[in-house]
């Protein structure tokens, strides 16, 4: 696929992976809707990018919430035509032993991490049938493969990603939709830095063969090979500096 000029949405697109990814997709000429809760950081930088003449757009959303989705849709097709292309990147997690998190708080992680892709694969994939095809590319985690204690919402909700992402190739290989993922190693974004996480930060290191956590852009650079390989759906490519080959 050639990206100049496609329409492509990024949903966490303010920070860390996702702000690399809305990077990656304009030096590839596309048109990038930057979809995220954080209001703020998402203006700033779509004024940052229109200062630049670049075709960016911000809208707010909450990816749990399918109004806020369906919203979301809506404002990408109104400003550009159509969705070409759908990263279903955002999410988050937390740290807590199982039996003391409430069910509350596992459905939140849940409800955000693969809700959000169920939700914005639905709508995004309502507009792709309109124009005869697209891409869509879940950001997926080495945590839904591997286990980590007092992870249990997110390995749960990451695992399903990787297995919603072959359900939905699948289902749609035949209307010229492709389905693929990335699963991220420990990314240096946000607050996974030395300066936050002391010595837990060297044990993470130590768990990566490479020597080194990754950096948002190598996820990004996953994510653009997926957009451009027109032979690839239901795949799940593993970016992790050798974590899950131990």
């Amino acid at each position: 696929m050639n990206l100049d000029g496609k329409t492509v949405v990024v949903t966490g697109g303010a920070s860390g992976i996702g702000l690399a990814t809305v990077n990656a997709f304009i030096d590839k000429g596309s048109k990038v809707v930057l979809a995220d809760f954080n209001e703020q950081a998402g203006k700033t930088i779509e004024q940052q990018f229109k200062n630049e003449g670049k075709e960016v757009k911000f809208v707010k959303v909450d990816v749990s919430d399918e109004q806020s989705i369906k919203n979301m849709v809506a404002e990408t097709v109104n400003a550009f035509g159509q969705i070409d292309i759908l990263v279903n990147n955002a999410g988050f997690g937390s740290m807590s032993p199982t039996h003391e998190r409430s069910y509350e708080d596992y459905l939140k992680i849940v409800n955000v991490n693969q809700g959000g892709v169920f939700l914005g694969s639905k709508y995004a994939i309502t507009e792709m049938l309109k124009t005869g095809g697209g891409s869509i590319i879940n950001t997926a985690s080495i945590l839904g493969y591997v286990a980590q204690a007092g992870a249990l919402p997110y390995n749960a909700a990451k695992g399903a990603v990787v297995t919603m992402t072959k359900s939905l190739a699948v289902e749609y290989a035949d209307k010229n939709i492709r389905v693929n993922a990335v699963a991220p190693g420990f990314i240096e974004s946000g607050a996974v830095n030395k300066e936050a996480l002391g010595d837990f930060y060297d044990g993470l290191v130590d768990k990566h063969p490479i020597g080194r956590l990754g950096r948002p852009e190598e996820i990004a650079h996953a994510i653009i090979f997926l957009a451009e390989n027109e032979f690839i759906t239901g795949t799940t490519v593993t970016v992790d500096g050798g974590y899950t080959a131990i």
